[in-house]
């Protein structure tokens, strides 16, 4: 087993949930751990964990279903050696409540072929998108409020029950998988999605371009366009001069007619996904997202306001789902509002002039 680890370093393969962090050096955080043992498990004792986290809450996001529908076998086999590497005491499947009912079966399946001490962990539907972060699944496991905890510590150190646990993606099994039989090609699952002919879940090289990705599909459009990166709701919008850059750890394209879409719903839609699914932890999460809504509800938003709020909780939100609800405005605005012209965009010139001051874009 101590072969793998070197494997996996010399794979390069790094976590496939979206901060490319290197596989071996969590594993390797995780075998230096010291156990707890005054934090006592479920099962009585001490001991380390395997999680894999399918909460995939993220809109227009897909891969991880049909990676399950077609390698069940090789995301079990990738936690059992994770299992085994580590002399964990339990791996836990995290799956959200449609995965957790349509792979059920297949899953429980696996597991017992495999010999290997995983349980299966049906998400609870109140701890929504957030119920994905790494942290507040662990409090979700542990019957506790479906919120981030605060870092460090981190889950490689002290995560369920306080005890150190390895938490990978769907996709990250399954590549260790690929790597301990040797079969690993540094590929990666891309789902398509929006505006196109061919709507689904495809493998590329890491190494693909976004644009190689949506020709080599068909899916690459013959209108004006833009595409969402990462999910639905988070993504980074990038015009259609900007694809030449690799989809690798994008997980999801999202395309988009210019012209089909009004910017102030875009944008209302964006805002409200994330006042829906904050946990309310926070205020600036809280209270920020909330006054968002309301201001693009307006006729006539104050976008000096919409900027101040959008600073506000990049600086100061407690984890990532606030950090992160600047991005897909941010980027639209400086992607698509200054690139395209304000008839097709359906924007009064004076407010596109207004947005771009605002936001300080040329």
């Amino acid at each position: 087993m101590a072969d793998l680890l070197l494997k996996l370093k010399k794979a390069n393969l790094v976590g496939r949930g979206g901060a490319s962090y290197p596989v071996w050096q969590k594993w390797q955080a995780v075998n230096d751990a010291i156990l707890n043992p005054l934090a006592v498990g479920d099962s009585g004792q001490a001991g380390k964990f395997v999680v894999c986290n399918c909460s995939e809450g993220e809109p227009g996001v897909h891969k991880d279903g049909y990676i399950i529908s077609h390698h069940a076998e090789r995301i079990i086999n990738g936690m059992k050696l994770a299992i085994e590497y580590l002399g964990a005491k339990q791996g836990i499947f995290y799956l959200n409540s449609n995965y957790y009912r349509n792979f059920k079966k297949l899953l429980e399946n696996e597991i017992v072929k495999s010999g290997a001490p995983i349980v299966l962990f049906e998400k609870l539907h109140i701890a929504g998108y957030i119920g994905g972060e790494e942290t507040t699944l662990l409090n979700v496991i542990e019957g506790g409020r479906p919120e981030p905890r605060l870092r460090p510590p981190f889950p490689t150190t002290h995560g369920l029950w306080n005890q150190p646990t390895l938490v990978q993606n769907v996709e990250t099994y399954y590549d260790i998988s690929l790597v301990a039989s040797n079969e690993y090609e540094s590929k990666r699952f891309i789902g398509v999605t929006g505006d196109c002919m061919f709507e689904g879940v495809y493998e590329f090289l890491a190494t693909s371009t976004i644009e190689e990705v949506l020709k080599a599909t068909k899916n690459y459009p013959n209108f004006d366009f833009f595409v969402q990166i990462g999910g639905d709701g988070s993504g980074e919008i990038l015009n259609h001069k900007q694809l030449k850059v690799p989809a690798s750890g994008c997980g999801s394209i999202h395309v988009y007619s210019v012209m089909k879409y009004r910017p102030h719903e875009l944008i209302q839609g964006w805002v409200r996904f994330f006042k829906n699914e904050s946990c309310g932890k926070c205020t600036p999460c809280r209270e920020g997202t909330n006054r968002l809504v309301n201001i693009l509800a307006e006729s006539r938003p104050d976008w000096s306001m919409i900027k101040m709020l959008l600073d506000n909780l990049r600086d100061t939100a407690f984890c990532g789902l606030g950090m992160a609800v600047p991005i897909p405005i941010e980027t639209y605005i400086k992607n698509v509002i200054a690139v395209f012209d304000e008839k097709i965009l359906k924007l009064t010139s004076v407010e596109r002039q207004l947005i771009l001051a605002t936001f300080k874009v040329k």
